[in-house]
C-alpha cells in the first residue's frame, strides 16, 4: 500500500496512547505523523517508553505546536476536559479530518448527564451531535461516516458487548442489573498515584469509585438505548487488581419473558457469529483475561444461577486494546473503508 493515511496522536505518553502507537507502528495503512505529550515534550518516544528503541518514530511535541495540516485523523489520549476544545479547533481548520477520541468527552450525549458525573461544563455541544459512539459491533454503519467517534471506556465496552443484544431482544430485565468488574492497574492510568504504587496495589484487590464510577452514566445511556427504556440505573462496582492489563465483568441479571441462560448465551452467539473480535465461548467455558491479554478480542459466556429466573453473563477483554487502543483502530478502519481488522488480529499473548 502506497498511500498511506497519516495520524496524529494527542497524548502519546500515556498508557492509552502508547498502546495506540504500539499498533499503529505496525498497521500497513497508518504512517505516524504527530505525537504530542506536553510533559515530555522533545523527548523521543523511545525515551518515554523503552519498548520503541526498535523503530523510529516523531519526536513528541507539545499540542500547541503540533502540524495538523500534516495528518488525516487525530487520535485522543488525553484525559477528560481536554478533548472538547482541541476537537473544535482542529475541526475549525480542518474540517476534513476524522477524530477518534479515546478520552470520555464525546461520550455522554446529554450535557447535563457529563456535568453530573464529570463535574465540568461541555465546551464543545455544538459538535456533540456529531459524535458517534464508537462501540463498533453495535455502531458499525454510523462509524463509517462519522468525521467525530466517541470510543467507550473499557469496562462499559466488556459489558455492553456482552448485554446490549440481551436488552435488544428483551430477554433481561434492565432494571435489575448488577455488575462486579475487575480491571488490571493500567486502568488507573500513568500519572503517579499512591493506591496504584506496587506496595499499595500487590498482593491484594481492593474496589474503587463504589457506586459513582463515570462508567456507569455510559452504561445507562448505552443500555437504556438498545431496550427503549428511558432512566435506566444499574448496580456497578469496578475494583483494582495487581496485574498490569485485562479486565474481567461479571453481570447479575433478571431473566425476563420465559427465557432461560440458555437463550441467553444463544442471542449472544446469534449477534456476534460473524463478528472478529467476539468469541461466545462453547457452554461451559469460563471467560479469563489470559484469553484475551494484549489482543483486540472479547470472550463472553452465560452461566445459569442457582436462583430461579436469574443468569450470570461473563465477559473478558484487555482493557488497553479492545477496551481502548485496539478499538479505536477498529474504528479507524471502519471510518476509512479498510478491512476491519487490519492491524490488529494480533492473538493474545499467553503467558
Amino acid at each position: 500500500m502506497t498511500d498511506k493515511i497519516r495520524i496524529g496522536v494527542l497524548g502519546a505518553s500515556g498508557y492509552t496512547g502508547a498502546d495506540l502507537v504500539r499498533l499503529a507502528a505496525r498497521h500497513p495503512a497508518i504512517e505516524i505523523g504527530v505525537l504530542t505529550a506536553n510533559s515530555h515534550a522533545g523527548k523521543p518516544m523511545r525515551e518515554v517508553f523503552r519498548h520503541f528503541s526498535h523503530i523510529d518514530l516523531p519526536d513528541l511535541v507539545r499540542i500547541d505546536e503540533a502540524d495538523w495540516s500534516a495528518v488525516d485523523a487525530v487520535f485522543c489520549g488525553l484525559p477528560h476536559g481536554t478533548t472538547q476544545a482541541i476537537t473544535r479547533e482542529i475541526f475549525a481548520t480542518y474540517p476534513e479530518t476524522r477524530i477518534i477520541d479515546m478520552s470520555a468527552d464525546f461520550r455522554l450525549r446529554d450535557a447535563a448527564v457529563y456535568k453530573e458525573w464529570y463535574g465540568l461544563d461541555h465546551g464543545a455541544m455544538d459538535i456533540q451531535g456529531e459524535a458517534v459512539y464508537g462501540l463498533t459491533e453495535i455502531y458499525r454503519e454510523a462509524i463509517a461516516d462519522a468525521r467525530l467517534i466517541a470510543c467507550p471506556g473499557c469496562y462499559p465496552t466488556a459489558v455492553l458487548l456482552s448485554l446490549v443484544p440481551l436488552a435488544r431482544a428483551g430477554l433481561i430485565d434492565t432494571a435489575d442489573i448488577v455488575i462486579d468488574a475487575k480491571s488490571g492497574v493500567s486502568g488507573a492510568g500513568r500519572s503517579l498515584k499512591e493506591n496504584t504504587l506496587f506496595c499499595e496495589a500487590g498482593e491484594g484487590i481492593s474496589p474503587y469509585a463504589v457506586g459513582k464510577h463515570r462508567h456507569m452514566a455510559e452504561i445507562e445511556q448505552e443500555i437504556a438505548v438498545a431496550a427503549g427504556v428511558p432512566d435506566t440505573r444499574i448496580n456497578f462496582t469496578p475494583h483494582l487488581i495487581p496485574m498490569s492489563r485485562g479486565e474481567l465483568c461479571t453481570s447479575y441479571v433478571r431473566l425476563e419473558g420465559g427465557a432461560s441462560a440458555a437463550d441467553l448465551r444463544n442471542r449472544l452467539a446469534e449477534a456476534y457469529a460473524d463478528e472478529p473480535f467476539v468469541t461466545v465461548l462453547e457452554e461451559g467455558v469460563l471467560p479469563q483475561t489470559q484469553m484475551v491479554r494484549g489482543s483486540n478480542y472479547v470472550a463472553m459466556n452465560v452461566v445459569p444461577d442457582r436462583i430461579p429466573g436469574r443468569a450470570i453473563v461473563i465477559s473478558a477483554l484487555d482493557n488497553l486494546v479492545k477496551g481502548s487502543a485496539g478499538q479505536a483502530i477498529q474504528n479507524f478502519n471502519v471510518a476509512f473503508g479498510l478491512e476491519e481488522t487490519l492491524g490488529i488480529e494480533q492473538l493474545p499473548l499467553f503467558p
